[in-house]
């Protein structure tokens, strides 16, 4: 069994009866562990193809990095241009688009910064950087906090002046951030598949969404064997072929909390 060094890696087990070489890792974004995603599509998958799945489920930019050190043999992410620059060191063998949905700011409904109803996140942004309105950043270099930081800097916020005071860096996964923003009644920018699944939301709504700047693609690559001669090519290949495949695809549709869909299936062939 490979040895994963990343501290607060969250392990998501689907076991099958079959043996134990028909089973791989995927390292993934907290998301799509925390959301209940992970919890809907193994067992499916397993029952599909006989081989388990073994999560590592960390911010996006750790995902990469374990795929890098060849330490998964899948990586399952969102943040397009790490994606790319993974690909382009020759690190994965091909990128397949599997899922969206989107960001969203949520913040305590008293909303001091006022952008309850906004579709402009960047104004928000930009609002609640001029209220210091207590903000949290998850700080952990995962697909969210990347997004997030793209953001402030189209909005022309300097963030080392709020460092600190009104702005804050956890360096913790999304769950994690949202139960601070809900004690602290605090703004964040969260995926809106793992605030479905938020239950501890106290007083927290979502007040700002829709913007296409909020945009949220999940793509699949499997580890290149050529570097990492210990990768499952052949059965990581499977788990990504059933992902984007017809029945992948509508397992992923499949998965609602509370009525709503969470994930939104766009794989092309």
């Amino acid at each position: 069994m490979r040895k994963l060094a990343t501290i607060g890696a969250v392990l998501l087990w689907s076991t099958i009866a079959s043996a134990q070489d028909r089973t791989i890792t995927v390292a993934s974004t907290t998301s799509t562990e925390q959301s209940g995603l992970f919890g809907h599509l193994l067992p499916l998958f397993a029952k599909a193809e006989g081989i388990g799945v073994k999560v590592v489920a960390v911010g996006t930019g750790q995902a990469l990095d374990i795929g890098r050190r060849g330490d998964a043999d899948v990586v399952f992410v969102h943040d397009r241009p790490a994606e790319d620059k993974f690909m382009s060191e020759g690190q994965g063998v091909k990128r397949f688009d599997v899922m969206y949905n989107d960001f969203v700011i949520v913040g305590p409904k008293s909303d001091a910064a006022q952008i309850s109803g906004s579709k402009d996140v960047v104004e928000a942004l930009r609002k609640i950087a001029t209220a210091k309105a207590p903000f949290i950043s998850r700080g952990d270099k995962s697909g969210t906090h990347a997004a997030e930081l793209r953001l402030w800097k189209e909005a022309g916020v300097d963030l080392s002046a709020g460092k600190d005071t009104w702005y804050r860096e956890i360096g913790q996964g999304m769950g994690p951030a949202l139960n601070m923003a809900s004690s602290w009644n605090a703004y964040l920018l969260s995926d809106r598949g793992t605030w479905l699944s938020f239950k501890n939301r106290g007083e927290l709504a979502i007040l700002t969404e829709g913007d296409k700047r909020l945009f949220n693609q999940y793509g699949v690559m499997l580890v290149n064997p050529e570097k990492h001669p210990n990768v499952k090519a052949k059965e990581g290949q499977a788990f990504i072929d059933w992902l984007i495949s017809p029945q992948g695809q509508d397992a992923i549709a499949g998965y609602k909390v509370g009525g709503e869909q969470l994930f939104f299936p766009n794989a092309s062939h």
